[in-house]
């Protein structure tokens, strides 16, 4: 059972890449920019990242991320799992050599009966926290209320991506089955006439 609900995390994690040939309504820079060539990352790896989020939450513990073993991959591209619970995953999508983070995704599995209300509610205070790692300013409150705003325009959508600065929050949910949050970095470009900046 555990490893049909780890394979079910992974195919949900891999929806964030797999959508991106499917959507309609953004090319696929917009949708998955780590899929193209010199895409960015952060400037953490994943083993500081964890490091970081453990240090700052101590209610909220990932463990070791595991590398999945995946051959449709492009080879600049590592993804990595971390189970948290049996219907909460966090995984990763990493730039191969470095190990540095393109994008962190928190997955959720719903359950049904009288535990899905603390269950969801956990599951946000773990996509809450990945948000604070890459927006340290934010407060938890602030960071919750931050959350349930990207959350709720992107309820009920296969995919809906947000940008603000230099950080893109994608959200894929698929209602039952399961929703992912997800915090990608994005390359800010400059004006291409820089004396307008000055007026």
């Amino acid at each position: 059972m555990k490893i049909r609900d780890l394979r079910v995390c992974l195919l949900l994690s891999l929806l964030l890449t797999s959508l991106a040939g499917r959507a309609v309504d953004a090319p696929l820079a917009a949708t998955a920019p780590y899929l193209v060539a010199g895409a960015p990352t952060f400037d953490l790896s994943i083993s500081a990242f964890r490091e970081k989020f453990n240090t700052a939450n101590p209610g909220l513990t990932l463990n070791e991320f595991r590398a999945i073993d995946s051959r449709t991959d492009r080879a600049s591209l590592t993804r990595a799992a971390s189970k948290i619970n049996d219907n909460l995953y966090a995984s990763t999508a990493l730039e191969r050599g470095t190990l540095k983070i393109k994008s962190m995704q928190i997955t959720w599995l719903p359950i049904r009966g009288p535990d899905q209300k603390a269950s969801k509610a956990k599951a946000q205070e773990y996509m809450a926290a990945v948000l604070r790692v890459f927006t340290p300013t934010l407060t938890s409150a602030q960071s919750l209320q931050k959350l349930q705003k990207i959350l709720a325009s992107g309820k009920g959508k296969v995919y809906s991506a947000e940008t603000e600065g230099a950080l893109r929050y994608v959200v894929a949910d698929n209602g039952e089955k399961g929703l992912t949050f997800a915090v990608e970095p994005i390359k800010l470009t400059l004006s291409e006439t820089p004396e307008d900046n000055n007026k």
